[in-house]
């Protein structure tokens, strides 16, 4: 027995039946503090994870290793109408495509499931990307919207490219190929797919659009360090980029000028394969990991989108974190998607309707899309990766089928935009994603208390002369 004998008699006798413990009475004390000290720890660490982090840093949502998605979303298999197929001919497809990727873009299923080796490959490459809260930049705007930004910068070539160029390259290499031909317009895709084609052991061989080969050196620079060859188009290298020279003296190229170059290679030889990094669905269903992910981290924080934005060239970025979002619509959530392009290239807001070629040289088969013309030049805007003439058929028909749509601003306010946003939020954006960062601020003036996010598609740290020269910095 334990005894404390009180030194002031008259409280002894009320004190007695406390102060007579036994040992194990005081263990049992001491093991019950313990396990409510424990529990309190274990609420306070699930509360830091629910935050996405510790003590710091619980304006970024993170997900765990495990919590990359397991299947590719298909938004085919939901939407209440069937998109109108491609026309023409229909033969060249098998010539440039493998078999996975053109089995892929008819799939009809709701769900694909992503190879372990492609996750892998997500997990040593920056997936799952963090979900940021821009709490600066909405007390630079005065708004009463929270803003989110889904950091695809972060990756290992620094924009979401890589989401649909590890699994093109999986599928290519185990049907043999040897070699890839593809297009690139600012050099996202061009790095993305050069990393991923030299894990694989592939050849790569990339037509840089012309201005951009000019404009951004560092992205060369990445293209070489992993073994990719650069061909700056319209080039003398092909049938198609010499009669494209001679169509268009002085060209400062465009996208569809560097497909038909990128294509014709592919077909003229059967160890070559073609790779898209954007507009066809495959593409898109590759890069639908965004929004799975932005679902889930805005859950963990107990938050709704209200507003999902994107820039759009040729429709992947903004496919990727919004067609996870359309199954929510479709089911009456009231979402409004909106994608962001430049006001020099205004595919969807003043392209009609219709059937056209995917590249100027006009090989491709007919596809129905919001479209400038096949012919069209772009003025050589430093966003390279949104000078196409067409939209994605999935995103354009979602537009006209009102589950969608598009704005388009002019490059000098987006880059005002990109400015302020480095000036409140640290981080230099792409040209490309500075389009979606003047749409999220516009629709944050717009809105009051509505949760707004926006996909951050690629970091604009070798883009920087683009920026000195048109900000005058």
């Amino acid at each position: 027995m334990i005894y404390w004998r009180c030194k002031r008699p008259c409280l002894w006798a009320g004190f007695d039946s406390l102060c007579s413990l036994s040992a194990k009475k005081v263990q049992e004390l001491k093991q019950m503090k313990k396990t409510k000290n424990g529990n309190e720890k274990v609420s306070n660490k699930n509360e830091a994870k629910k935050n996405g982090g510790g003590k710091f840093g619980k304006k970024v949502i993170t997900l765990e290793k495990d919590e990359i998605p397991t299947h590719f979303y298909n938004v085919l298999a939901d939407l209440p109408f069937q998109l109108d197929p491609p026309t023409g001919d229909l033969s060249i497809l098998p010539k440039i495509f493998p078999k996975a990727i053109l089995g892929q873009e008819m799939a009809t299923e709701r769900f694909i499931p992503i190879p372990d080796e492609v996750r892998e490959l997500y997990a040593l490459n920056g997936r799952p990307t963090p979900l940021q809260r821009a709490e600066k930049l909405e007390k630079a705007i005065g708004t009463t919207c929270r803003i989110y930004f889904k950091r695809e910068d972060t990756t290992t070539t620094g924009s979401h490219k890589q989401n649909t160029a590890f699994a093109q390259a999986y599928y290519i290499s185990k049907e043999g190929y040897k070699n890839v031909a593809t297009e690139t317009g600012a050099g996202q895709w061009g790095s993305a797919l050069a990393l991923a084609c030299n894990h694989f052991g592939l050849h790569l061989k990339v037509f840089m659009v012309k201005c951009s080969y000019d404009q951004k050196p560092g992205r060369k620079t990445v293209m070489k360090f992993y073994n990719a060859e650069i061909v700056p188009s319209p080039s003398n290298e092909t049938k198609i980029g010499r009669e494209l020279q001679k169509k268009f003296p002085g060209t400062s190229g465009s996208l569809g000028m560097a497909i038909a170059e990128a294509i014709e290679v592919a077909k003229e030889r059967e160890d070559t394969v073609y790779s898209l990094g954007s507009v066809l669905n495959h593409v898109l269903l590759h890069q639908t990991i965004i929004g799975q992910e932005v679902k889930k981290q805005l859950e963990k924080i107990g938050e709704k989108a209200d507003v999902i934005i994107g820039c759009v060239g040729g429709g992947s970025n903004f496919g990727g974190i919004a067609l996870p979002f359309i199954p929510d619509k479709l089911k009456g959530a009231d979402i409004e998607l909106i994608g962001v392009e430049p006001r020099e290239v205004p595919s969807i807001t003043a392209g009609p309707y219709k059937y056209d070629y995917g590249d100027t040289g006009k090989q491709t088969p007919l596809l129905k899309m919001h479209s400038l013309g096949a012919d069209f030049v772009p003025p050589a805007i430093h966003a390279g990766g949104l000078r196409y003439h067409g939209m994605a058929p999935i995103i354009s028909a979602l537009v006209v089928h009102n589950l969608a749509k598009a704005e388009s601003y002019s490059e000098e306010e987006c880059f005002k935009a990109a400015k302020l946003f480095a000036e409140t939020e640290s981080i230099i954006p792409a040209p490309e994603s500075s389009h979606a960062i003047k749409g999220a601020i516009e629709a944050a003036k717009r809105y009051k208390n509505k949760t707004i996010v926006f996909n951050l598609s690629g970091h604009g740290l070798l883009d920087l002369a683009s920026y000195e020269k048109a900000l005058h910095l």
